[in-house]
């Protein structure tokens, strides 16, 4: 590779390795708030939050690397502009297409990036947040005890447990159930166990009071018990695991369309084509962003008060690229031959930057004619 091509291709590296840990690391603490939200208010763990926030991070570097790759060619692009670097090599005769082989390069090692990322990673990590999951949904002491605190996992129902034993056992247990109308019913226990059965999930308390308030006399009744089981099923329903989503599919289920699959995720099979074959073009997407930005920057010339309208030209075009593959989306689940859709945001990008590297030759190519006709003259 030519010392330009290695320097340009440096540069972009450089900047593409900030924009990428700036956008991954705004866009995952904005889906980690959310996270942490959900699952320390469910009774889990730092490091459950920890390991989920592991696994949530393919896709969204997944999401962010072609606006990176995007960003990483603007601002290079400008920055070269702007120090007569790119001047001077166009001044030596390189073309705009010549000055972009190194943009194309980049481009390309980002899709090979996102290939990776959208075939292997994001459904890896996709399948293994499903089942984990289902695990934590069947942990029902995580997800409704808090030892030393007043929960209310259900409309009408108080509990309450001093301590969480590490075998197990919650430790002088206090529920309250107020669901039906007029009565009023609380259990004390010194200790107690869940468990889960063909009925569903139950309670068994050992050694407490059951105390019944009821009736317009509001007539107390208080039986004392050595063990008694409880009804969990109205209180905490039953719930079966989770079925993986078309995300958590290899490419190769995905394009194979089998109906077990089809039934298991209740997607069509219109849906499962254009999200297999959108693996595999959405990743050129990089190359298209990577073009267009700096085919955009090429259009203009020196000037003191910067490129922004061609930075302004590029984020329009970008925005009309993201359109569509909005329309392309909703076309291709429409039948089983609308994957083709999947290659039209990318397609359109390319082209775009393609167009853009052309026009920028352009007006040099009419100058210069010009400039010829007039020296005839």
């Amino acid at each position: 590779m030519p010392r330009f091509d290695r320097y340009l291709l440096g540069q972009l590296l450089a900047v593409f390795g900030f924009f990428a840990l700036v956008l991954v690391l705004v866009y995952w603490v904005n889906r980690a708030v959310g996270l942490f939200d959900q699952l320390i208010g469910d009774g889990q763990t730092a490091m459950v939050f920890l390991e989920f926030s592991v696994l949530t991070l393919p896709n969204v570097i997944r999401v962010v690397l072609p606006i990176a790759a995007f960003a990483a060619a603007v601002y290079v692009a400008n920055r070269l502009m702007q120090d007569s670097e790119l001047v001077v090599m166009q001044a030596t005769g390189f073309s705009s297409f010549r000055l972009a082989r190194p943009v194309l390069v980049f481009g390309l090692l980002v899709t090979l990036a996102l290939m990776v990322l959208s075939h292997v990673l994001v459904p890896a990590s996709r399948e293994a947040l499903t089942l984990r999951y289902a695990e934590i949904r069947q942990n029902v002491t995580a997800r409704f005890l808090t030892d030393g605190q007043f929960t209310h996992p259900a409309p009408g129902i108080t509990l309450y447990v001093r301590e969480l034993a590490p075998s197990g056992e919650l430790l002088d247990l206090f529920l309250t159930d107020r669901r039906k109308a007029g009565q009023t019913t609380t259990y004390t226990a010194q200790k107690a166990l869940f468990a889960r059965t063909d009925s569903g999930p139950k309670l068994l308390m050992v050694n407490g009071l059951v105390q019944q308030v009821s009736g317009q006399d509001r007539r107390l009744s208080v039986t004392k018990f050595t063990d008694f089981t409880y009804d969990l099923g109205g209180l905490i329903p039953e719930r079966v695991a989770t079925n993986r989503s078309i995300d958590a599919l290899s490419t190769a289920a995905l394009l194979a369309a089998r109906p077990a699959d089809l039934a298991e995720t209740g997607a069509t099979r219109a849906a499962f084509l254009y999200d297999g074959h959108n693996r595999f073009a959405q990743p050129f997407l990089a190359v298209g962003a990577a073009l267009i930005g700096f085919g955009a920057l090429l259009m203009g010339s020196f000037s003191r008060f910067g490129l922004w309208r061609q930075v302004a030209l590029a984020i329009v075009l970008l925005v009309l690229v993201q359109g569509v593959s909005s329309v392309a989306t909703g076309l291709g689940l429409r039948s089983d031959g609308g994957w083709i859709w999947a290659y039209a945001a990318p397609s359109c990008a390319v082209v775009l930057g393609l167009g853009l590297l052309w026009w920028s030759q352009r007006p040099r190519r009419v100058a210069r004619s010009a400039l010829a006709l007039g020296g005839t003259t």
